[in-house]
């Protein structure tokens, strides 16, 4: 048995025109390889040795990494490591400017078609799995945002008190009413402003825009739970100790109290800056939510298909050697 077997356990699924191998001419259509897996496994290491081996660019699939000033809490990769090979989609927004994963996904498939017009690899790397979704399957194709639309929904919310929204749109649309539960607020709001912005029920808009022209290779990181808890636990450490709540206090004063920092790490900052915890408990508390986001993410990737697991950490020199197997053999 060599390496590869050892350590990489590919999950296959029949594949379909919507994101898969079947539909693609693999003599004719590019790779796209696509590292994901759990906070802190190694994913920017593994993408920076994979990407330097075969000529690649690497494409951020954080939803925090895209905010200019978020670094230490985001674990963007550093100047030196963004100096070594090109990064898209880092540092595209200010934290109190919204971003959707439908922006992620216009951003980054932009992204690929120029890194493949170069003539090198795209390597998308990251643990934020919505935006993964949005990025090979697609979204559907519903109206823009309308921010005065939200806010009169909101005020109407307060005014008629629960449930309101969730009648609302059960008169709208019966069908999206009855998949999403009455107190999703963002989501009931959405669907409201899908039905009156476009003219017809969001349960009508649900076709979706796939990414195409790119074969996939999905490999996945999955090193031992109780090593990555222990990874976990040191990084948290480690962004307090360089300066987490000193970069949360800037960006407070900058921005004020944005939805982005309620980003794990810098809710805890904020925590700490606001006097309800000390430094101690707000370490702890971002260790503890770090273990459970690693959680969430490794049950939301285990529904990706055709996923090539490794059961290391990214940068252990097998795991380098057994992903540069899978690439080699897709190109």
């Amino acid at each position: 048995m060599d390496l590869s077997d050892r350590l990489v356990a590919p999950v296959s699924a029949p594949r379909t025109a919507k994101g898969g191998f079947a539909a693609q001419d693999p003599a004719t259509t590019p790779l796209l390889v696509v590292l994901l897996g759990p906070t802190g496994s190694g994913k920017t290491a593994l993408s920076l040795a994979l990407g330097e081996q075969f000529s690649g660019e690497i494409v951020s699939c954080d939803s925090v990494a895209v905010y200019r000033g978020m670094d230490l809490g985001s674990a963007k990769p550093t100047a030196e490591e963004r100096v070594r090979l090109a990064h898209h989609v880092i540092d595209v927004a200010d934290p109190d400017q919204p971003f959707t994963a439908g922006d992620y996904s216009r951003l980054a498939r932009a992204a690929l078609r120029e890194i493949d017009g170069r003539g090198r690899l795209p390597i998308v790397t990251g643990g934020t799995g919505l935006y993964l979704r949005a990025l090979t399957d697609g979204l559907f194709a519903g109206p823009q945002r309308q921010q005065e639309l939200r806010e009169r929904l909101e005020r109407s919310r307060q005014r008629q008190g629960e449930g309101w929204l969730h009648r609302l749109l059960a008169k709208l649309d019966p069908s999206s009413a009855a998949r999403i539960h009455a107190n999703d607020t963002p989501k009931l709001i959405r669907a409201i402003e899908v039905c009156l912005a476009g003219r017809k029920p969001m349960s009508q808009v649900l076709a979706r825009d796939p990414l195409t022209g790119f074969r996939l290779l999905r490999i996945g990181l999955n090193p031992p739970r109780q090593q990555l808890y222990d990874r976990l636990n040191r990084r948290c450490a480690q962004m307090f100790a360089a300066g987490l709540v000193e970069e949360t206090r800037g960006l407070l004063e900058r921005f004020g109290a944005v939805k982005a920092l309620d980003s794990l790490g810098y809710r805890q900052a904020m925590a700490v800056l606001s006097a309800g915890s000390s430094m101690e408990d707000g370490i702890k508390a971002a260790q503890q939510g770090h273990r459970n986001y690693a959680k969430r993410q490794l049950t939301w990737f285990r529904r990706e298909p055709d996923v090539h697991w490794i059961t290391a950490f990214g940068n252990d020199g097998d795991a380098v050697q057994a992903a540069a197997a899978l690439v080699k053999a897709a190109i």
